[in-house]
């Protein structure tokens, strides 16, 4: 632990002008060598004051919450706090290259989460989004408390479900933008886990195991205690880099009651589908019988690998224990897979869909482009991260902060109060799923084809619905589109990318800046930020270049582009020089053919 340097006099700012608590967490970025969850290889990870997992935080919304960080790695690193507004403080946003520079090796920051304000409760998680490190380890659940919930129950748990690799991420990502991986297959991991929490701790392996040293259990030697006739809360987060999950309990019924922080209607589900990033919150009932314990399933979604290694178990399983001697049963495979049908979940607090005023058409293509990798593109045009991040930029530009052209591609500028349509629509052959950072969107329509002319396959948009479900991560399946609906009321600068982590390094990101004059006003980052950018040698203000100009982009990294079909001025030259060398040469060799005839 250390004690905090960064931004005290934010904090001081910010808790003077309410009477809520501090939730204090104290986490110290550090590597940990040796973690082996799933038995099979230990490895170095990213984890916290020297252990691994990351601590759960859970928190009263009565609260604020301020996370205080030392980096101790040898990398730039960054805190986000997935699904949280940041309502005018969107420099605690924790996306690098986006909201801040990241805090230098050796360096500390104090994340301010303003629970108390910011409307929010349910389940949600904490990860890096500097490059590639929750793919490494740093990614914990993040719990928060209302006073009293809407649904009832006799207790909770969270469930973590997760992909694994046995190679870290800067090995795994040189081999997947490479020209020898044209295909874009992405890295498959070694293994699924499955852990779970309580009341801020993780729990122990079950009686009579252990998981290679770790005091936390792991799939198979991990179980939930279950009482008699109780009724459970349990949360479960995919805080996978590239598999999605299929959830579910033998012998005991689901019932939805949460999505991605949004309170639902009570909804009967037999599994859950969940995709990378997202939550749910199921209540279910124990058993009065307890002469058996149960398994509890965590399958990965095998058809977003390229293939599926004959090493790799996607099935893993964990179980709800009622006695340590009873056996364990295991009802097996079901018939078919299927997603959740999430638009049809009914939120609890009635927001009507409000009337757009704005709309931007998204499109997902992935191709080989003309550096010869594989990366992906929203219509035709590949993310790169600005030099100076978006929030930055917004917040130096004065009157030309509201130049679209100013952040760089796929750089979108939106008015406040705007009502704006994102319709995404995945060209891809694989699913995605898409987090917005700084808002809750409606989902307000979805497509099955969104090249087709047939309603029942492209259905029109209906406005006016009375209640469309709210979430912050949403998963569109291969050649059908989903329409998500934001208001705009959070100035700043926010990211909307896939969280497939290595389709968000290959390109697939977007970032909305939002009432730039107004961010202007509200929007008060603290010096220690910029002090982060100078120690790595980055500007902290002009446009997506550095530079005053709201135009002037020279020096911004553009590209790889679609690879251009057809004869281009040098390829032409090259192919006439080729020509006329040819020409030549045989001239040369039936000049002197003939002239030895003589």
């Amino acid at each position: 632990m250390y004690h905090p340097i960064g931004v005290l006099g934010v904090l001081v700012a910010l808790f003077q002008q309410t009477a809520c608590a501090v939730h204090d967490v104290w986490w110290d970025i550090t590597y940990v060598e040796g973690v082996n969850p799933d038995g099979l290889f230990p490895r170095r990870v990213v984890g916290v004051n020297g252990t691994w997992p990351p601590p759960p935080i859970e928190v009263s919304v009565n609260d604020s919450l301020a996370v205080h960080v030392r980096n101790s790695l040898d990398k730039p690193t960054g805190l986000h706090h997935h699904g949280m507004f940041f309502n005018s403080t969107a420099w605690m946003d924790g996306a690098l290259g986006v909201t801040e520079c990241g805090i230098p090796p050796g360096a500390t920051f104090d994340y301010v989460i303003p629970v108390d304000t910011s409307g929010q409760w349910g389940t949600y998680w904490v990860h890096s989004h500097a490059l590639g490190q929750y793919v490494d380890g740093l990614r914990a659940p993040l719990i928060l408390h209302p006073p009293k919930e809407h649904h009832t129950y006799d207790s909770e748990f969270t469930v973590i479900l997760g992909d694994w690799y046995h190679e870290e991420h800067p090995v795994l990502l040189k081999q997947f933008l490479s020209i020898s991986n044209p295909g874009g297959a992405e890295p498959v991991p070694e293994a699924a886990v499955v852990y779970f929490s309580q009341n801020g701790k993780y729990l122990g392996p079950k009686t009579g195991t252990s998981t290679s040293g770790s005091a936390v259990g792991f799939n198979e030697n991990a179980t939930l205690p279950f009482e008699a006739g109780k009724t459970y809360r349990l949360r479960v987060i995919n805080t996978s880099a590239l598999s999605a999950f299929f959830f579910w309990i033998d012998g005991h019924d689901m019932k939805i009651i949460e999505v991605d922080g949004t309170d639902v209607e009570p909804s009967p589900i037999d599994l859950l589908s969940v995709t990378v990033a997202q939550r749910y919150s199921v209540l279910v009932t124990a058993r009065n019988d307890t002469t058996s314990n149960w398994a509890i399933h965590a399958n990965m979604d095998t058809d977003m690998f390229d293939n599926v290694p004959p090493t790799l178990n996607p099935n893993v399983t964990s179980s709800v224990t009622y006695s340590t001697t009873a056996s364990i049963t295991d009802s097996g495979f079901v018939e078919e897979y299927h997603d959740v049908n999430d638009i049809a979940l009914v939120p609890v607090e009635v927001i009507a869909q409000p009337p757009v005023t704005k709309t931007i058409d998204l499109e997902v293509i992935f191709d080989t482009l003309d550096d010869g990798t594989n990366r992906a593109m929203f219509n035709q045009i590949t993310w790169n991260p600005p030099v100076v991040p978006g929030i930055f930029s917004a917040l130096s530009l004065g009157p030309n902060a509201t130049v679209e052209a100013a952040y760089g591609p796929l750089s979108f500028v939106i008015e406040h109060g705007e009502v704006v349509d994102l319709v995404i629509k995945n060209g891809d052959a694989g699913k995605h799923p898409f987090h917005l950072h700084g808002h809750k969107f409606q989902i307000v329509g979805r497509s099955e084809d969104y090249t087709s002319s047939d309603p029942a396959l492209n259905p029109p948009l209906v406005e006016g619905q009375a209640n469309p479900i709210r979430r912050d991560t949403v998963q569109i399946p291969s050649m059908h589109s989903a329409t998500i609906r934001l208001v705009a009321d959070n100035p700043g600068v926010w990211l909307m990318h896939c969280h497939i982590e290595w389709h968000l390094e290959s390109g697939l990101a977007m970032q909305l800046i939002e009432a730039p004059l107004l961010a202007q006003q509200r929007n008060k980052v603290p010096e220690v930020m910029y002090d982060h950018c100078r120690a790595q040698n980055k500007p902290w203000s002009g446009n997506a270049a550095g530079k005053p100009s709201a135009t002037d982009l020279d020096g911004l990294k553009l590209g790889p582009f679609p690879q251009r079909l057809g004869w281009r001025p040098k390829g032409i030259v090259a192919m006439t020089g080729c020509v006329l060398s040819a020409t030549l040469g045989m001239l040369t060799v039936i000049w002197y053919a003939w002239d030895g005839k003589k």
